[in-house]
This record gives structure tokens, sequence and C-alpha cells, in this order.
């Protein structure tokens, strides 16, 4: 059980830091670059993972890297750095929250992850929650960012269900930077030609990039990816439903957005959610704990 709340604890840093990362991005970075706004957060944090984990692709892993970085990273950074620039914090990171649902889907048929009615519940008062959220009186929303929020979320959904299927063979930190490499370069070529020279950042443009990169990417996606190899793929996107919380809040007290009763029973309905899934979680591993007793075999069947 302590285990279990351990890995779910990991895995939060995730939608948290990537609920931050509207707000950073929509604050801090410059307008009209997504191209050269998704390399220059993806590029780096691939580079320092790399470095850490020292180990290249192998064998198929050259050819998945690719596939897994165009999901995960390539076009779905750059469809983020514009959902960011578009939308207000709150909306941004409550549409990609949907990935709760769309991440439990996808574990059925492909991982055999059948979701657990009380899964289920608690994803239906999480999405009520981001529904809440989302449709507020008087609020304009561009259609355009709309589109490129739900875009990067089926993308990176499909992306994540993937990693869980290839990747227990290999170490979470190399498969995390084999992916953010993969990505930047599907990126940079396109960059060059479309965007031209990269934008000249100034001190706070900088530092910003730095938060993305390291906190944002580097350390999120190897928090999330080590979910879900430890947890059920519902349920690291049932934590991922503390994205829009920490857009919301963030937004609220640090860009001026509104937060009112709506935002709040919002909000309040998204924790309840993830709290109602998890704890049926954490029972369900303890059960399967007293019934598969060796510490090693249980560990290998998590990590598959």
């Amino acid at each position: 059980m302590e285990a279990k709340w351990r890995w779910i604890a990991v895995t939060a840093i995730a939608p948290v830091a990537w609920g931050s990362n509207y707000f950073v991005t929509r604050q801090f970075l410059p307008e009209g670059n997504p191209l050269w706004g998704a390399e220059l957060r993806a590029l780096p944090a691939g580079i320092i993972l790399l470095l850490i984990a020292r180990r290249l692709p192998r064998g198929s892993w050259w050819w998945r890297s690719l596939v897994l970085g165009a999901l995960n990273v390539g076009a779905f950074f750059v469809l983020i750095y514009v959902a960011s620039q578009l939308l207000p914090s709150s909306v941004a990171s409550t549409i990609m929250a949907t990935s709760a649902v769309v991440l439990m889907l996808l574990a059925w048929p492909l991982l055999a992850e059948r979701p657990t009615v009380r899964a289920v519940i608690g994803a239906g008062i999480g999405l009520a929650g981001v529904c809440v959220l989302l449709i507020q009186g008087g609020l304009s929303v561009d259609p355009w960012g709309i589109a490129a929020s739900l875009a990067a979320m089926l993308m990176s959904s499909t992306g994540y269900i993937l990693t869980k299927r290839w990747g227990p063979t290999e170490s979470t930190l190399a498969v995390t930077s084999w992916q953010l490499v993969g990505g930047s370069m599907l990126i940079l070529p396109v960059a060059v030609v479309w965007e031209g020279a990269p934008p000249a950042l100034d001190a706070s443009q900088l530092v910003g990039f730095g938060y993305v990169t390291v906190v944002a990417t580097a350390i999120a996606f190897v928090a999330w990816f080590t979910g879900l190899r430890h947890l059920p793929a519902g349920t690291v996107g049932l934590i991922g439903l503390l994205n829009p919380v920490t857009g919301v809040l963030l937004g609220t007290l640090l860009a001026g957005e509104h937060f009112g009763l709506r935002q709040g029973i919002g909000t309040a309905l998204v924790v309840l959610g993830v709290l109602i899934a998890q704890r049926r979680s954490v029972a369900s591993s303890r059960l399967v704990s007293v019934s598969v007793p060796p510490v090693g075999q249980r560990a290998s069947r998590e990590d598959g």
C-alpha cells in the first residue's frame, strides 16, 4: 500500500509541473515561435537525460524513439505551445485533462487493463469538474486554441500507451531521453525552414525556458513514465486531472484570472474524482500483494 502511494506521489509531479507550464509559457515565453519554443524545450531536456542515462537506442528502439518522439514530443510540444499562447491557463489545462478517459479506454484493448467501476466513477466525477472549470460565462475562448489542445491530448495519450507497452525492458531515463531527442530532431528542420533563425531571448525568457526544460519537461516526463511503469494507465490518467487544478490555481494566483464559485466546485470535483479512483487502486494492489507473495514476481508484473 505504501509503495503504491509512493508511485502515485511521484506520478503527480508531472501534471502539477505541466499545469504550471501553461502559465510560464503564456507569461514569459516569446509569442509567434511555436516550433522553436518546442525545440528549445525538448532538445536540452533530452540531452540532460541522455547524459544521465548514458545509453543509446538499440535495434527497434531507433524507430520507436522517433514514433514516440513525434507523438509525445514533436507535434505535441508545438500544439501545446500554440494552445498555451491562445488559451487561458485554466482552459488549456482542463482540455488536456480529458486524457484521463482516453488513456483508460486505450489501455483496455492495447494493454489488457480493464477499468474498474470505481475508476470509471472517479473519471466521470473528475471530468464533470473539468467541464465546470472549462465552461465559464463571459470567457472568450479561441477555437484554434481548443483544436490545438485537443489534438495534443489525443496524440500524447496514444504515445503514453505505446511507451508503457514498449518500455518495460529499458530504463525510464533512457526511454524518456530518446523520445525527447528524437522528437526535437523532427522539429528542428521544420523550425529552421518555417520560422528561420531561433528567437533572441531576454533574461526572463531564458529563465522561463530553463524552468520549462528542467522542471516541466525532464523531471515531469521521467515522473510520468515512471508512474506508467508501476501503475495502470487508467490510474495514471486520473492523476493527470491534477493538471487543470494547478493551471487554475496558478492562473488565479499569479495571472489574475477569475476564480469564483464555479471554479471552486470544479476543482473540488476533480480532486474528489482522483481520490475515489486512487482509493480503489490502492485497495486492489493490496489484494494482489496477498495473492502473489513473491516480491520479485509482483514487481515484474507491475512493470509489465
